[in-house]
């Protein structure tokens, strides 16, 4: 069966995925070779140009995979009656190793891009630079406690373990929106060649990412983790359309971590 065509300009994209795989199948194999080290099947033409977010409707089910397997984990070493933060800490652990920390890389070296950098050219060439800094450091340092110290505080690792899903799948839901309305900082990289989501590419994603924090939270557990996870989102790219005149993969990567502590807040407000 062929993946549906959303949009005429993806026909160029559309026609490189495999037609034995459905529409969502294919879509979450693109999406989470990318997001994942998990053994997802090749899908041809998966890492053409522009393929990723032609494929964002999966942004949300590759989320919500990673919450699982991190809940999992946490449940799992909470049978041994650690101490609370001691198993939230194995879950965020379980999570960064099933994605190899992409997330986690691009908040720190936006945080050493802007902390260290004077100018746009300056910032973008420490962002590029593999070595970590010591505003790169503070940021890792930051966002794993506090993610940790929420998780540690609910009532329990069942509760624990579904904030991390609703916290997976809406930050990663928010990402091909971003790519939807802000300009890539720079003609290369990671922004530029994943492209640019059609409307019903990221809506699609928009929609479900939010259903199932609604699933996970509950009404006003679900209000809460949408209003402080775009706020969350929104802020950081104020500060990089502010900082270096648009998005990277950096800055996703970061919004991504801030979505998701918005999203665990959200969770201790309202469970």
């Amino acid at each position: 069966m062929a993946i549906p065509q959303l949009d005429d300009k993806w026909d160029d994209i559309r026609k490189f995925l495999n037609p034995q795989f459905s529409g969502w199948w294919a879509c979450c194999c693109v999406v989470g070779a990318f997001l994942t080290r998990l053994p997802f099947p090749a899908v041809k033409g998966g890492e053409k140009k522009g393929a990723l977010f032609a494929a964002a409707k999966a942004f949300p089910l590759i989320g919500c995979l990673v919450g699982i397997i991190a809940g999992l984990a946490l449940m799992i070493a909470a049978k041994f009656n650690l101490h609370p933060l001691a198993y939230a800490f194995i879950g965020l652990a379980a999570a960064a190793l099933v994605t190899g920390a992409l997330h986690e890389d691009g908040l720190a070296d936006l945080a050493d891009g802007f902390g260290g950098g004077a100018t746009k050219t300056e910032k973008l060439k420490i962002m590029k630079d593999s070595r970590i800094g010591a505003f790169g450091v503070l940021a890792l340092v930051f966002s794993v406690g506090i993610r940790a110290a929420i998780l540690g505080g609910l009532p329990g690792p069942g509760m624990a373990a579904v904030a991390l899903i609703a916290a997976g799948a809406l930050s990663r839901a928010l990402l091909p929106a971003v790519m939807g309305f802000l300009d890539p900082a720079r003609k290369s990289g990671l922004a530029a060649k994943a492209g640019v989501p059609d409307d019903e590419g990221w809506v699609t994603a928009l929609v479900l990412g939010v259903l199932l924090a609604f699933l996970c939270l509950g009404f006003w557990g679900g209000v809460l983790a949408l209003v402080f996870s775009v706020a969350a989102v929104a802020a950081v790219g104020w500060l990089a359309e502010r900082q270096i005149g648009g998005v990277t993969g950096d800055v996703l990567g970061a919004q991504q971590q801030m979505a998701e502590i918005a999203v665990l807040v959200a969770a201790a407000a309202s469970l």
